[in-house]
């Protein structure tokens, strides 16, 4: 979601172009934005979220930070107070601020924010526009020692792991150094087709009883898989047959994953499937999101 797109990475600065295309500082253009009506042409409000939203019967929200955005952090506080019964907004800082920590400080205790979230794949994120760094290590530590402090959950995308971003050894370190802080790790550690041994040996090493993983945007990144999406449910199997069904949450990555394919497609594919059974739909749908970012 973004009121006013200005992003920032490894191809410089990101602005909406009108069309719903939006041009890196490199000239390459892209689709961000769908175009059919329910999006905008150069951002993404709540109003036209929560459009979507209703008429697909979803209840609540997790609005993610995202580079391709940039952050969004003065809007998602805007919409905390607007809408506190709708979504739940993240927010983020880049760790090499010289006042990360302090800002970090601010939106927890000044600003009401109970989620935070950090974008730091090589491809789209933090690693593209700083030299790669241990997610485990100085730069990220006091954030999450913040974060826990308050007793919010934390999302990290780290990319898939063709990407120096990708350190699941680091995530297990952060949920072990940190046993009272949430951790979401995005998309599912960004599967890639022929490579499920690893992903397997992945989640393996992340079943803690403080992690979590959000499926949004498997079928644009297992693309180009097909609606319902045969291979993300081969890929769902094998997550629920290591980590249970009630550590995985369903998410859609709108409006960049809705260009690829409709909102209403993203929302019921798990349920044209057979990946998980009408009780743990209940769970990957709503109770599991609910504990972890609604707290209740």
């Amino acid at each position: 979601m973004a009121q006013i797109v200005a992003g920032y990475c490894r191809r410089g600065e990101l602005r909406a172009i009108g069309g719903g295309k939006a041009a890196w500082g490199n000239g390459e253009e892209f689709d961000l934005f769908p175009q059919n009506g329910d999006y905008g042409e150069t951002n993404f409000t709540a109003e036209k979220a929560l459009a979507l939203m209703d008429r697909c019967q979803v209840e609540r929200a997790v609005l993610m930070q995202g580079s391709m955005y940039g952050f969004q952090d003065r809007y998602h506080s805007e919409l905390l107070l607007r809408y506190p019964d709708r979504f739940c907004p993240t927010c983020t800082v880049d760790p090499f601020m010289t006042a990360a920590p302090e800002t970090m400080e601010y939106f927890f205790e000044k600003k009401g924010f109970r989620a935070a979230k950090f974008e730091v794949s090589s491809g789209g994120g933090l690693m593209g526009c700083h030299l790669p760094f241990d997610l485990a290590g100085r730069e990220m530590g006091p954030l999450f020692d913040i974060i826990e402090a308050h007793h919010a959950p934390v999302a990290l995308d780290v990319g898939d792991l063709t990407m120096p971003s990708h350190q699941p050894w680091s995530l297990a370190r952060i949920a072990e150094d940190h046993p009272h802080m949430k951790l979401v790790v995005c998309h599912l550690l960004a599967p890639i087709p022929g490579r499920e041994k690893e992903l397997a040996l992945s989640l393996e090493l992340l079943k803690k009883p403080n992690v979590w993983f959000d499926i949004a945007a498997l079928p644009k990144i297992m693309a180009p898989d097909r609606y319902p999406y045969p291979a993300v449910q081969e890929t769902l199997k094998l997550a629920k047959s290591i980590l249970g069904a009630d550590r995985l949450l369903w998410g859609t990555d709108a409006p960049f994953a809705a260009t690829q394919d409709s909102y209403q497609h993203l929302a019921d594919y798990l349920v044209k499937g057979d990946a998980f059974t009408p009780e743990e739909l209940e769970d990957v749908y709503y109770n599991n999101a609910k504990r972890v970012y609604f707290g209740d």
